[in-house]
């Protein structure tokens, strides 16, 4: 193994650089033909010898490319950056900004074990968004397909759904997921829960999936009681948002709503047991949530009243887990 350079682990400035190029659209703007530094400096209504400095770091680090001095131009490595759901995750002005400032809590959440968010922007991550709901479309617009890819409807472990009639998305965004599945299954119905601001962008999403009509919308939280008695009622990237008390409290109401013989699927958030649970940092700092193995992840679903059922990957390579509600005592 080679011997690792402690000052290349700290380097926080060329991530720094990354982020503010994103933000500045600068491959975008050499894209389109402005190479020089002046001219760049000019779309990006910065100033020339700062952004040169900025371009000439990360030009020594493999991203973008100088053919000579003072010119610049995209290289393979550069090319992400001119994907949309790149920038989402990167643009200082909307939730990558946040997810960035962020880490500088770090060192609180590992004194306490708890989400350390607030620290620096004021509010826990959840009563942050709630308060700029700008911050909160953009997150949004991350977790749904611009961000994270076009979801896959095959869901479920065999893809059979010739048994299931209803569906509800529980903390399912701005419904891109149940659009996908309701797309791909015409005799479906669902329910889409989230809070009311998200609730009212699934809109646009639902409406241009051509599956409104056959879409129920609930603007509540996903801590209070859920729609009963349907088929099926999917977690996807909930889990591991949320510390061991309110992930049991989500399970719990996931548990009460499907009873007696609905299946609650979680998609995102647990991990195989022959490898260890990703230690994904980031949802510590901004939620105090975490992975967990299936082994963790059984103990918990038992605390919340459910039964896993089966476990496995899915069509699309996702490791799933189906549990089962036990009836209550």
């Amino acid at each position: 193994m080679a011997p690792v350079d402690l000052w290349s682990l700290t380097d926080l400035c060329t991530p720094w650089c990354v982020h503010v190029v994103a933000t500045l659209r600068v491959a975008e703007h050499l894209a389109r033909g402005a190479t020089t530094a002046a001219d760049l400096a000019a779309a990006t209504q910065s100033d020339p010898s700062a952004l040169t400095r900025v371009l000439t770091h990360l030009v020594s680090k493999g991203l973008f490319e100088e053919p000579s001095a003072g010119t610049f131009a995209l290289n393979e490595a550069a090319r992400p950056l001119l994907d949309p759901g790149v920038l989402l995750g990167l643009d200082l002005n909307g939730i990558g900004g946040r997810m960035a400032g962020a880490w500088s809590t770090l060192p609180t959440a590992v004194r306490t074990g708890e989400a350390s968010f607030h620290e620096a922007f004021g509010q826990p991550f959840w009563a942050f968004l709630e308060s700029h709901p700008e911050v909160a479309a953009s997150f949004d617009a991350f977790m749904g397909p611009a961000g994270h890819g076009a979801p896959d409807a095959g869901v479920l472990l065999d893809d059979d759904w010739s048994a299931i009639r209803t569906v509800v998305d529980v903390g399912g965004g701005t419904g891109a997921l149940l659009s996908e599945i309701l797309r791909a299954h015409p005799h479906l119905t669902g329910t889409l829960v989230d809070l009311p601001g998200t609730v009212r962008r699934a809109m646009d999403v639902l409406g241009a999936a051509g599956v409104a009509d056959r879409v129920t919308l609930r603007a509540q939280s996903f801590f209070q009681p859920l729609p009963a008695g349907a088929d099926l009622y999917l977690l996807k990237s909930i889990m591991s948002d949320w510390p061991d008390r309110e992930a049991a409290a989500i399970l719990t109401r996931c548990a009460d709503a499907a009873r007696p013989s609905g299946r609650v699927m979680i998609l995102s958030g647990v991990a195989p047991d022959d490898g260890p649970a990703p230690p994904d940092l980031l949802m510590l700092v901004l939620v105090g949530g975490k992975d967990r193995t299936l082994a963790e992840f059984r103990g918990l679903a038992a605390s919340a009243g459910l039964t896993v059922l089966r476990a496995g990957r899915n069509l699309a390579g996702r490791f799933v887990v189906e549990c089962g509600a036990e009836r209550a005592s």
